[in-house]
């Protein structure tokens, strides 16, 4: 953590804005490895370790699926890392927002699991507050950038002032919450005047009903340990990647992959090696999540509507909006 996101800072369990002080028990430069922030109002006590910020208590965390998710194959997605764009230009599309646009700009990303995204930010020059519930934060922390503080706290209850951010993202997170419409609704609160918003989720469809298979499974599998649900993932797709594989390349059965009981990846962008690291790691996605509560994008838009957003446009998965300048 460094000092200067001390001036964001607020009490996630206080009403109002809150503000937190600092006592530092180690530093390294301007980087704060060790110490506490304390509420004054509440007294409550907020620790600092490993320079992440923590605002999570053992009993809030459903998601701890994600942290072994992304301590093991945190740079999978990584386009740094993994010597592709693939994910540059998944929040490029996403978010529609211009390159130039970030630069200099503070953005809140909702969700970061291992830095996939915050890292691509934080390239177009943004300084990223990246959050996670779960402890994907130690994994977000290696993989990106000076530019980049993670901070460790639940979305439904952020350690933040409100109207700090000049952006808002939250990709590929608002399914696997308790309460998607709360966060939804919420979020737009920390948005400066002018700020952008963009939010990525299922989208209850049709397509649902091609996955009976997968959704079978899943009425067992996020109970399962990590360590089994692995084992679990990393045979259904020995068994069913080449299968997947060789209907990637047939146009038009190609729609029997989504009925397989795996989440197929064959981007041909990717080595067959990638490929299946991430149809491997987007299978562990999908067994593991304690929750996965589908949207309608129509009604996604009227939440932001709600809010006071404007300019709101929504597609399946998608939503974005601004908050006005007044």
């Amino acid at each position: 953590m460094r000092d200067e996101t001390l001036e964001i800072l607020s009490c996630p369990d206080c009403a109002g804005d809150s503000p937190l002080s600092l006592s530092v028990e180690r530093r390294e430069g301007d980087a704060i490895l060790a110490g506490t922030l304390t509420c004054p109002r509440c007294v409550q006590i907020f620790p600092i370790v490993r320079g992440i910020p923590r605002f999570v208590s053992t009993a809030e965390n459903y998601a701890e699926n994600f942290a072994y998710e992304w301590t093991r194959w945190g740079r999978v997605q990584i386009d740094r890392f993994a010597g592709h764009d693939l994910s540059t230009r998944r929040f490029v599309s996403e978010t529609r927002w211009p390159g130039e646009w970030m630069k200099g700009k503070l953005i809140l990303d909702a969700g970061c699991g291992a830095g996939r995204f915050a890292d691509v930010a934080a390239a177009f020059g943004a300084r990223v507050i990246a959050v996670d519930l779960s402890g994907a934060v130690e994994a977000a922390r290696q993989n990106t950038p000076g530019n980049v503080e993670v901070i460790q706290a639940s979305l439904l209850r952020l350690p933040f002032r409100r109207g700090v951010f000049d952006g808002v993202y939250c990709i590929g997170v608002i399914q696997h919450t308790p309460d998607p419409s709360k966060i939804m609704s919420e979020l737009p609160a920390f948005l400066k005047p002018g700020g952008m918003l963009a939010y990525n989720f299922y989208e209850a469809d049709w397509w649902t009903r091609l996955q009976p298979f997968k959704y079978a499974l899943r009425r067992f599998t996020p109970d399962l340990s990590h360590a089994t649900l692995h084992r679990f993932s990393l045979l259904l797709t020995v068994l069913f990647f080449p299968l997947s594989r060789l209907l990637s390349h047939i146009r038009f059965v190609r729609i029997i992959n989504v009925m397989l009981p795996i989440c197929a990846v064959h981007n041909r962008e990717l080595t067959i090696r990638q490929q299946f690291l991430w149809t491997l790691l987007d299978t562990f996605d999908w067994y593991s999540p304690r929750y996965e509560i589908r949207q309608v994008h129509s009604m996604v838009a009227e939440i932001l509507k709600r809010r006071g957003l404007m300019d709101v446009e929504s597609a399946p998965g998608v939503a974005r909006g601004r908050r006005p300048e007044n």
